[in-house]
């Protein structure tokens, strides 16, 4: 090809040749762009209900996870003396859906 346009050859691209999987090409977007913790945090917002359940999501205002720390108001006092009181067993159920230490401290607002 003599195209002033097309510099490279075809044969000397910089396209891997070796073909993986999707999720295996989007986890390693996130890692190379270091978003997986923020997309991780994300994750534990958006799957609350999913996580702790019907009940508890029902009485969640808010959610929200920042430098390992999740928040959460709840307005229902019985319940959040209960989650007080569970706050070790809540951060092992949240991190073992993320597959990843997510939550390391939970804030009651």
């Amino acid at each position: 090809m003599d195209s002033p346009f097309y510099k490279k050859s075809p044969k000397t691209s910089s396209r891997k040749s070796d073909s993986s999987s999707l999720k295996e090409a989007i986890e390693s977007l996130l890692k190379i762009y270091k978003l997986q913790g923020k997309f991780d945090e994300t994750y534990v917002s958006a799957n609350w209900e999913l996580i702790m359940g019907k009940p508890i999501a029902a009485r969640t205002q808010k959610v929200y996870v920042t430098n390992h720390k999740l928040f959460l108001q709840i307005d229902s006092a019985p319940l959040k003396k209960e989650l007080m009181m569970a706050k070790q067993k809540m951060i092992e159920l949240i991190n073992k859906s993320a597959d990843n230490e997510v939550v390391k401290e939970v804030i009651f607002l």
